[in-house]
């Protein structure tokens, strides 16, 4: 994978006080866009995330690799369920991967898992075609 540092050439968007950043890299020789959201995400940091997803909203694919996410709201759960929706109306997708457990439960709690494509990890949603559930089944 091409680190954009951000997509931007840039270096990674800091969020508030340095608990947040973006980086974006794409999957060398594919229309898939990775989007690494690190730290919190939340109200007050949700920006960067923004500004990054409709960069790329262009985009046959997003994966979204939240390995490196340690907190979401429900401010960055609303915004990766509009982008989902916008790529789906651009004949797109936008999947996760990684989710950590308090992520993860977020997710669950709120049904959203029913409704994004989520793999264990970004290796592996770039070798799947998108058809399946590839998170190891266990308790969150």
């Amino acid at each position: 994978m091409d680190s954009e540092r951000n997509g931007l050439g840039e270096e990674p968007t800091a969020g508030r006080a340095g608990r947040f950043s973006v980086e974006v890299r794409t999957a060398w020789g594919t229309d898939t866009v990775v989007v690494v959201p690190l730290g919190e995400l939340d109200h007050d940091t949700v920006e960067p995330l923004r500004t990054a997803l409709e960069k790329h909203e262009d985009a046959a694919r997003i994966v979204v690799d939240c390995a490196g996410l340690d907190f979401c709201d429900s401010t960055g759960l609303n915004l990766l369920l509009r982008a989902r929706s916008r790529a789906l109306e651009a004949g797109a997708r936008l999947d996760l991967a990684g989710l950590r457990p308090p992520v993860d439960r977020m997710f669950r709690i709120t049904g959203a898992l029913h409704v994004f494509q989520v793999y264990a990890d970004v290796a592996t949603a770039l070798a799947a075609d998108g058809t399946g559930d590839a998170r190891p089944e266990g308790p969150a």
